[in-house]
């Protein structure tokens, strides 16, 4: 009876480690970049016209994250602009990018 435990010792991988040939391994480096990070300096240096600082952040993370980054900061961007102004998102938007006012569309008449 008292083999018993010992035979399982043997069998099992993690009870044939001792503790002193096993040390605990270091924590791991941060994988990859922060989207919103390498998005923010993306537009922050498109907005300086600094193509190589525009670059080296776009190459931290594929082009489909670095999208998504840039979509999310410029909503938050446009709603924080929006409530400053106390205008509608819509309106900031067109007069960011200078144009002209669309005017409400008009009701269907029934026929």
């Amino acid at each position: 009876m008292a083999r018993v435990p010992e035979r399982l010792r043997r069998l099992l991988p993690s009870a044939r480690r001792t503790p002193e040939a096993a040390p605990p391994a270091p924590p791991r480096p941060r994988q990859g970049h922060n989207l919103f990070e390498a998005a923010a300096a993306y537009v922050a240096a498109c907005a300086e016209d600094d193509p190589a600082r525009a670059e080296e952040a776009a190459s931290r993370v594929s082009p489909g994250m670095l999208s998504f980054g840039v979509n999310e900061l410029a909503c938050r961007a446009l709603l924080t602009l929006a409530r400053e102004r106390n205008e509608s998102p819509r309106t900031v938007a067109r007069s960011l990018l200078g144009l002209r006012e669309q005017p409400a569309p008009r009701p269907a008449a029934d026929a």
